[in-house]
């Protein structure tokens, strides 16, 4: 008996959703004496715990595509991003060559502090060696992580070092930053990254936000693409920075959790000035309700393509052995009203929309988007038409730029191979590097992606996988975008991922369609509020 067709039986016969309940106490008896009669007489040996937890993860699928059932194991993962920190020893690594390599020290982590430096090459982990070995990222991290105040010792190849380094390093707090990078776009615009919504966020976005204004920021642009969300207390505190007086952020409710009314509580850093925030497809869940209130109150302009369409709220409750289910409680809905949830009576469907969107040409026209006119809504001050029921509708629709995307480009990128070489690059080429260019401003300025490191790409491709045939009019059509991203990636092995958008975000159309925007008449005939 296979264990979905189990599976299966266990829910036909335990829960009932026709009334949107879960059974009674005598279908959880009966869930309870089918797992009694499989121990006792199934043909073969059983772990009650897989079929319990498989059990839980159909469970939490019949109910909606966001519930979800977390193994003990992978708790500690799945929270890093919401807490904004976890306990290790403070390194960006690569495994390169079935080596383990450390790409960038974290700045204040314990790492840095004991003197470990970018291009070491840990060979051995408490005594244990780990080079050659096929060594996983998941391996790393568990060797690593661990409890703070824990000690690991780790061996270490240092370049023009004969001898093995001996690194003893206690394990700390190690932050998590949600902001990937921020700086001045334009001498009066400033642009923010942000990756995701966690506990750090607004402390991070705040910093941020007076780092600019000290540079003499006029507009702000705030960039979500890409963006999945998070914790809905974090997207709430941001608008408060853009929202002013009381407004009405969000609200949520729920079968049992009656309305919850956020609003803006506090005098925000950027109640005025020029606001324009970008979203993509990928852009959800927090993303989309700090999208949705700023739109609403016509506060400020969505450049970009249509949002993801996630407007459900889910809890997590941790189980008595330690994993966790993140259960949806409630549904959110913007300032005006809009529940901008997407379908999700068809499970695949659901799961296919992006790829749908894409089909019917949605990320190349904006046309292609049919929406009932039940879905129209009104924003609060200037009434302008917005939309709910999947997803935030830009002010601005920017198509997707396939342009100088090809197959070959993609790849070389989706291969890893890109990212192995600029990382090999600047290991043999570092000091030369930080030599010929001190500071990040004169690599963005004067560094050029010359033909003989495109010539070493290509070879290092070509002897990495032999099934990547060389074609040159797809290369000469992805040329431009190929050499600005190795620039980019060289950038942010040497400095962080901030730099990387910095000169990568050239490519960004999203982002430059929104720079024309808010420096140009444009952003006036919009007609926003204040």
């Amino acid at each position: 008996m296979k264990l979905s067709v189990l599976i299966t039986a266990l829910l036909a016969g335990t829960f009932s959703f026709a009334q949107g309940k879960i059974g009674s106490i005598a279908s959880s008896h009966k869930f309870n004496e089918v797992i009694s009669y499989v121990n006792q007489m199934y043909v073969d040996d059983v772990d009650s715990d897989k079929l319990t937890n498989a059990a839980i993860v159909a469970l939490l699928e019949e109910l909606d595509p966001h519930s979800t059932f977390i193994d003990k194991e992978e708790v500690s993962n799945a929270n890093e991003r919401i807490n904004g920190n976890f306990v290790g020893i403070g390194i960006r690594f690569q495994i390169l060559k079935d080596t383990l390599m450390v790409v960038q020290t974290i700045s204040g982590g314990p790492s840095e502090k004991i003197g470990l430096l970018a291009g070491d090459k840990i060979v051995r982990i408490e005594e244990e060696n780990v080079a050659g070995i096929g060594l996983k990222n998941s391996q790393v991290r568990e060797k690593l992580l661990g409890d703070k105040g824990t000690k690991v010792s780790v061996e270490v190849k240092r370049k023009n070092k004969n001898k093995l380094l001996d690194f003893t390093i206690t394990r700390d707090v190690i932050p998590v930053h949600s902001v990937d990078a921020s700086y001045m776009v334009t001498p009066e615009t400033g642009y923010i990254k942000l990756n995701a919504f966690s506990r750090t966020t607004h402390e991070e976005v705040v910093s941020s936000i007076k780092k600019l204004k000290d540079q003499g920021m006029e507009n702000l642009i705030f960039d979500l693409q890409g963006n999945g969300g998070g914790l809905l207390y974090a997207a709430k505190h941001l608008a408060d920075e853009f929202l002013a007086d009381d407004k009405l952020i969000v609200y949520s409710k729920g079968r049992a959790q009656p309305r919850v009314d956020l609003n803006a509580e506090k005098k925000g850093l950027w109640e005025k000035g020029k606001l324009v925030i970008l979203t993509d497809e990928y852009s959800a869940s927090a993303s989309e309700i700090l999208s949705g209130a700023v739109q609403d109150w016509d506060r400020g302009l969505i450049i970009g393509r249509r949002t993801y369409g996630k407007g459900l709220v889910q809890r997590p409750i941790d189980l008595s052995d330690g994993s966790q289910i993140r259960l949806t409680i409630a549904r959110y809905y913007t300032p005006s009203g809009r529940f901008i949830q997407k379908p999700y009576d068809d499970v695949e469907a659901y799961k296919k929309d992006i790829w749908s969107r894409y089909e019917n040409g949605e990320f190349m026209s904006q046309d292609s988007i049919k929406l009932p006119d039940s879905l129209m809504y009104q924003t609060l001050v200037k009434k302008r038409t917005v939309y709910g029921g999947g997803g935030i509708m830009p002010d601005y629709f920017v198509p997707l730029d396939t342009v100088e995307v090809t197959d070959y480009y993609t790849s070389i990128i989706r291969g890893g191979h890109l990212n192995s070489f600029t990382l090999s690059y600047v290991d043999t080429q570092r000091k030369d590097l930080e030599k010929k260019y001190p500071q990040f401003v004169d690599f963005k300025e004067n560094f050029e992606v010359d033909q003989k490191i495109i010539d070493d790409l290509l070879s290092y491709v070509e002897k990495e996988d032999e099934e990547l045939v060389f074609n040159e009019e797809e290369y000469k059509t992805s040329e431009k975008l190929l050499k600005l991203r190795i620039k980019a990636m060289i950038a942010q092995n040497i400095w962080s991922y901030g730099e990387f958008y910095e000169i990568y975000n050239d490519s960004n159309e999203i982002l430059q369609k929104a720079i024309e925007v808010i420096e140009s008449p444009e952003y006036k005939k919009a007609g926003l509020a204040g």
